[in-house]
């Protein structure tokens, strides 16, 4: 398209908002998909009524492995949906009787079905595809073997603990060709991909500043101080197989095993349990999902401590190849977050509630549009996750939150933690995969054998 406006360095910016605005406003009736390009294409209600009566005679047969309160709602998501997607959950796993016996009875399954070792479920070979929402620290052990046993994997976020397994993941999924969702569900929100259209297409420019943030308020409970139940007991848990890569010989705590979320190396806090759910959706939005370039991290605790390791309090600024940087907040102990915006050369995006809003730079206001995307379809987030990646394993292309974004989402907040513990500016090189300070300095990662009390 040519620039008919005479003025900048960016064509047509008019024709394409318009058309950007009229692609918005017919996106209801329709599922947002991704196509093997990664380019964002829709699909109407019909047509994904037809796709699924095609595929009668392609059931995915499903197991769940971890069956906390998410491991449960990935599973009562996929049960709702088994017509729907033709899909069946056949097995259920998980290291303590009980929540095996709570998740089996909701899947209807027989006992046999019920399984406390994950290999049981890897070694069935009617087992297309696993979801694993087991705890952090084991999500890549399970992931690599379920591939290589060719099994398709849905992993809770965050992907993995640590950066070495992130890449080990990745590996992993493109050399056996598995497909990866992570479960970072509101990558298939549709204002997102309506997003993501907008930026990629040119609509506010090159991307300057991103921001988002994840901040909530727990109150004097403390975060992630979730009930103890007290019928857990050590001889109802392998406790060995819950520590699973966690070095040394930490004894048995119902402590550790429901708030996990609140220790290294289980668990780093906000940038793992909580700020996925807004780096994903953003780093989509930004238009193209870099690895970054240089990351910093602040972190405090100050408000809630002593019965934790992780901040209470966290600050990131990533900077990309692209000349891009994204800023994120994160809090436990105040919910007064920042609007999810992207800031162009050209024009701004902000994204609030179900609407976009594209107001022009000031510099060129003469040559874009303000623009108006008002009521983009909601949807409801696991069901749509879990559906865009059954299409992916069905029929090919890469999923909202698949393997090539989670690796780059993952470089950015395992860097922002290393940063934060280690007092440090990590600068990464995405060729070599190697990370090193201001001053170039290699950086020793983090990981389970350098944690304290390894």
């Amino acid at each position: 398209m040519k620039n008919t406006t005479g003025k900048g360095a960016f064509p047509g910016r008019r024709q394409f908002l318009k058309q950007s605005a009229a692609a918005a406003a017919a996106v209801a009736g329709f599922t947002m998909t991704r196509s093997a390009s990664g380019q964002a294409a829709a699909t109407t209600a019909r047509a994904a009524g037809q796709a699924a009566a095609s595929g009668a005679n392609d059931k995915l047969v499903l197991a769940v492995i971890g069956h906390g309160s998410q491991g449960m709602q990935l599973l009562r998501s996929a049960r709702n949906q088994a017509a729907a997607s033709n899909v069946e959950v056949a097995a259920v796993c998980d290291l303590w009787e009980k929540r095996l016996e709570q998740a089996r009875a909701r899947a209807e399954l027989p006992e046999s079905a019920a399984h406390r070792e994950y290999r049981r479920i890897l070694d069935d070979k009617s087992i297309d595809a696993v979801l694993i929402a087991t705890p952090t620290h084991t999500h890549a052990k399970i992931a690599i073997e379920a591939m290589e046993a060719g099994k398709h994997v849905y992993i809770e976020k965050p992907t993995t603990r640590y950066l070495r397994e992130s890449f080990e993941v990745y590996d992993t999924a493109k050399r056996t060709g598995r497909v990866v969702q992570v479960g970072m569900q509101g990558c298939s929100l549709p204002k997102w991909q309506v997003a993501s259209d907008i930026v990629r297409g040119g609509g506010i420019g090159p991307p300057v500043l991103a921001q988002a943030s994840y901040m909530r308020n727990s109150g004097s409970q403390g975060e992630w101080n979730v009930p103890i139940d007290d019928e857990l007991t050590a001889g109802g848990v392998d406790w060995r197989a819950w520590l699973g890569p966690v070095r040394g010989n930490q004894p048995f705590s119902g402590d550790t095993f429901f708030r996990w979320r609140k220790y290294y190396p289980y668990s780093p806090g906000i940038l793992g349990e909580l700020l996925p759910h807004r780096v994903g959706p953003m780093m989509l939005a930004t238009g193209k999902p870099e690895f970054p370039r240089r990351v910093a991290c602040l972190g405090t605790q100050a408000i809630q401590t002593g019965d934790r390791d992780i901040t209470d309090n966290t600050q990131v600024l990533a900077e990309f190849p692209s000349g891009l940087t994204l800023l994120l907040l994160g809090s436990t102990v105040n919910e007064q977050g920042l609007p999810e915006v992207v800031r162009g050369h050209h024009a701004t995006m902000t994204i609030g509630g179900n609407r976009i809003t594209v107001s022009p730079e000031r510099p060129f206001s003469d040559e874009v549009d303000p623009a108006d995307y008002p009521d983009i379809p909601a949807a409801h987030m696991v069901t749509a996750h879990q559906a865009d990646w059954f299409n992916c394993i069905r029929n090919g292309g890469e999923p909202n939150a698949g393997a090539e974004m989670a690796v780059r989402l993952d470089t950015v907040l395992h860097l922002a933690e290393m940063s934060e513990r280690l007092n440090t500016l990590c600068v990464f090189d995405a060729e070599t995969r190697s990370v090193t300070t201001a001053d170039g300095q290699p950086v020793e990662l983090l990981d389970y054998d350098n944690e304290p009390f390894a």
